[in-house]
């Protein structure tokens, strides 16, 4: 019976998820405040895993057709952002930094060579909370690619009672995004991971 319903919910659950971002991306009065200059080629972005809503959706509107794969969790509710990420055209790679790390971050490697932006949580996909892993700081510096940061504040929203505390934009209310273009490639790991955090924490909802 699990199956089945799962098996229901990977076609449903997904078509669903999508049409309720659209609905509050196209309900919503949005600015965009952007420090540096947008990437015209590949990238890494970087966003919470609260901010999953609208983050993504920014990001798209920012680089409409750059080809992108996105590193998501092998779990079940990973499953559903994947299949959600896929009608905004971004590809999924499948594994987090406890299970499939090492073969997911090769996977991101080869996106990046193939011209590919990819897209992380770097505290997900269990926390904690505004944490940065090793994920969005090692492609980066290995690469010698930019990390264009996506968070947003809002006028209303809701914030739920999981780990991430999820915030929901309440409808036809303001939103500010805020895009950060930081170059890393000069840092040490742990210094670039603790800029990055500093970078993504100084505009999003605590």
């Amino acid at each position: 019976m699990k199956n089945i319903s799962r098996a229901i919910a990977k076609v449903i659950v997904p078509a669903l998820g999508y049409l309720v971002m659209r609905f509050y991306w196209y309900t919503s009065s949005k600015k965009f405040v952007i420090e540096g200059e947008i990437p015209t080629t590949q990238c890494v972005v970087a966003f919470w895993h609260g901010e999953l809503l609208l983050s993504p959706q920014a990001y798209r509107h920012l680089h409409r057709s750059q080809l992108s794969s996105a590193i998501i969790s092998r779990h079940f509710d990973g499953e559903m952002i994947a299949r959600i990420l896929q009608f905004f055209g971004i590809r999924p790679l499948r594994g987090s930094t406890s299970k499939g790390a090492k073969q997911v971050l090769l996977e991101a490697f080869r996106a990046i060579k193939k011209g590919e932006d990819v897209l992380v949580t770097p505290d997900g996909p269990r926390g904690p909370r505004h944490s940065t892993g090793d994920g969005a700081v090692a492609l980066a510096r290995k690469t010698n690619n930019p990390i264009m940061t996506v968070n947003f504040t809002a006028s209303s929203y809701w914030q739920l009672k999981s780990w991430d505390h999820f915030v929901i934009p309440k409808p036809f209310c303001s939103i500010t995004f805020y895009i950060k273009i930081i170059e890393l490639s000069t840092m040490e790991s742990e210094e670039a991971k603790e800029f990055l955090r500093n970078k993504m924490l100084s505009n999003t909802i605590l």
